[in-house]
């Protein structure tokens, strides 16, 4: 595994990946994203890649600092995993833990002591994933929404 952080020549990639994870974002607004992450300073947020040469950008992890409260967190900043994904093929291979380690060390190096993540209620997948990474539930929530 080689994980390393972004850069904006990885920025096609990185988006194939994305596209995958939020299926109902244009390419172009994630292009948008990417390159807004890529504008942040390390200490707002980063994004970190596995990369093999000959199979390209397998999977990605994306982190910001909040410093506004945080459901579940006690603590400002707050470390927030915004997105990670492995490629389906290669789920299961300890990918995912990788680059988690990665955004905790980047997380602790800027004094944080709290990492949040959020996943949709009915994705069952990611919840299993975030347990199985030590993630513990803090609560679970249902937007509403009254056009005026």
């Amino acid at each position: 595994m080689s994980i390393r952080i972004a850069t904006p020549a990885d920025v096609e990639g990185w988006v194939a990946l994305r596209a995958q994870l939020w299926g109902d974002t244009s390419l172009d607004q994630h292009k948008n994203e990417a390159a807004a992450m890529l504008a942040k300073s390390p200490e707002e947020g980063i994004a970190f890649l596995d990369v093999v040469n000959d199979a390209g950008i397998r999977a990605f992890a994306e982190a910001a600092l909040r410093n506004d409260h945080v459901n579940g967190c006690e603590t400002s900043p707050v470390a927030f995993l915004e997105g990670i994904f492995v490629h389906p093929d290669d789920q299961g291979s300890g990918i995912g833990r990788q680059l988690l380690r990665s955004v905790q060390s980047w997380a602790q190096e800027r004094g944080c002591s709290e990492l949040a993540s959020d996943a949709h209620l009915d994705n069952e997948a990611s919840h299993a994933f975030h347990r199985a990474l030590g993630f513990e539930e803090t609560s679970r929530v249902v937007y509403f929404r009254k056009p005026l």
